[in-house]
């Protein structure tokens, strides 16, 4: 047995405990070493490539729980000629990972099924990676470039519908391919990453405190998701105590962040099949949240609060406020529930199996509204929770099935804001900050509106970031969307893609 086979299976199965390992993996153990974890219960969470003086590192981080469990397996690759066993075969995220550092890295997962690219796109030079240290300046784009490698869907009465990547509105750019046929879709397939912003990098060089005020920006509706998943992350590389009150004052900024997007898709959703009183309440209900927001920390999106080490509100919603706040959402879903139009175009519109998105890594509402359970505040706790607390769940997968889970999850969020809001104590507290930071990494992993967002850094011994990896739920969750339009007809699509609100910015990194 290989030291990093014994080292697997010392891991524990009692359940009991929080475990954090790293282990370095020769490559050729590093697809023995995935089965062991994937088999165990492990999902894949995140695939960082560091590029060094001598080497390049991949870093497989897998994560379990409850208990919270995180073991990295961390394989070394010659900078000249990277390469890495795929997992792709063992793991659908793991194909996009890897299909994510060849595109930034130029690391070859040997034996990648369908090795195409993902980040960038068909302009660029396919010798420029721009993560590596030494990629230089933006080259020319390619003149000439190929379109990109579509499937296409052949038969008699199918045809073709692009969409993208201009669209109305405000949102970012995306393209999507529809092979049609009447007005049945067939399949199809999303082209992201328009506008990677090569956020990863500008976190590099960067202090902790300078650094924050960009990972509140990573995706603008999830400022708390992302901040607390950076600094939990932060934390544990310099070994940062974090008081309970801050851990308290936490969660409840991420279920106020929670409540206010989650009331604006159940008012959206309803708004996609033309029923535009319930979004009119919903907007309503939604601008009195972001008034609480800012009250609470001088900011509509609830920048501000979360800082290291700690937290920082300026005041506590009341009791009576949330009742009312209670109150006025279950008028707005009595009204949406109460129409038979409604419901009947959310029913069985888009489904997504629950072996589906269990084999894809899909998260947060996407995913327990296909049966799962997972949820990071139970399988990665950083705060309180309430006795009984049980997360969200259905397990038809339609459209009515993400409507319904957001519903649950609201009055929760209120739970927890009401249980939270009783408890004495200060609005801002924070851990003692060290003044000799060493080297080393961490992770952070929270569960934000969309789901499991996960955070990994490493630090040198000056306090300095040198590498930030960023994993938003959308990227595990975009393919999923794709899947559930299978048999959906072309008009609701943009009920599908509702129900879904995945996050190009938090993609397209």
């Amino acid at each position: 047995m290989s030291n990093v086979a014994r080292g697997l299976a010392d891991l524990g199965s009692d359940g009991s405990g929080i475990l954090r390992r790293s282990f370095a993996v020769p490559a050729e153990q590093l697809i023995d070493g995935a089965v062991q974890l994937l088999g165990r219960g492990y999902r894949l969470a995140l695939v960082s490539a560091v590029d060094g003086p001598h080497e390049i590192r991949v870093v497989y981080l897998f994560t379990s729980g409850p208990p919270d469990r995180r073991v990295e397996l961390v394989v070394s690759t010659n900078r000249e000629h990277p390469q890495v066993p795929s997992l792709a075969a063992l793991s659908f995220p793991a194909g996009r990972f890897e299909r994510e550092i060849h595109d930034l890295f130029g690391v070859v997962p040997v034996g990648h099924p369908r090795l195409r690219r993902l980040v960038l796109h068909q302009h660029w030079p396919t010798d420029w990676f721009p993560m590596r240290r030494d990629a230089g300046p933006a080259p020319e784009m390619l003149d000439d470039a190929g379109s990109y490698p579509f499937v296409e869907v052949r038969g008699r009465g199918v045809y073709e519908i692009p969409v993208g990547p201009v669209h109305a509105g405000l949102i970012e750019p995306g393209h999507f391919r529809f092979s049609v046929m009447g007005e049945t879709i067939l399949k199809m397939k999303a082209r992201l990453w328009f506008v990677h912003k090569g956020v990863e990098r500008l976190f590099e060089g960067q202090t902790a405190d300078g650094a924050l005020e960009l990972a509140e920006r990573i995706s603008g509706d999830t400022a708390v998701g992302h901040s607390l998943a950076f600094c939990l992350a932060l934390e544990e590389a310099d070994d940062l105590e974090v008081p309970a009150r801050a851990s308290e004052l936490r969660q409840m900024l991420l279920e106020l962040e929670r409540l206010y997007n989650h009331v604006s898709d159940i008012g959206a959703l309803c708004n996609d099949v033309g029923f535009g009183l319930a979004q009119a309440r919903a907007l309503t209900l939604r601008e009195r949240l972001l008034r609480l927001n800012r009250r609470v920390t001088g900011h509509r999106l609830l920048r501000g609060g979360v800082k290291p080490s700690g937290a920082r509100l300026l005041a506590l919603p009341g009791a009576l406020e949330l009742a009312e706040i209670g109150a006025q959402f279950h008028e707005l879903v009595d009204l949406a529930q109460g129409q038979s139009t409604v419901m009947d175009r959310f029913t069985g519109t888009a489904v997504l199996h629950g072996d589906d998105a269990k084999e894809m890594g899909v998260l947060g509402v996407a995913a327990r509204a296909s049966g799962s359970e997972l949820d990071a505040r139970v399988a990665h706790p950083f705060g309180p929770l309430f006795a009984g607390f049980t997360p969200a769940r259905a397990t038809e997968g339609d459209v009515l099935a993400r409507f319904r889970v957001r519903i649950q999850e609201v009055d929760t969020s209120l739970a927890l804001l009401a249980d939270l809001v009783s408890r004495d104590g200060v609005l801002e507290s924070y851990g003692p900050r060290s003044e000799s930071p060493k080297a080393g990494s961490g992770s952070g992993i929270v569960e934000g509106w969309r789901g499991a967002i996960v955070h990994r850094i490493e630090i040198d011994e000056s306090g300095t970031l040198t590498r930030v990896k960023i994993v938003d739920p959308s990227f595990f969750n975009w393919p999923a969307l794709a899947v559930s339009l299978a048999d959906t007809i072309v008009p609701d699509f943009p009920l599908a893609n509702k129900s879904f609100n995945l996050s190009y910015a938090g993609n397209d990194l």
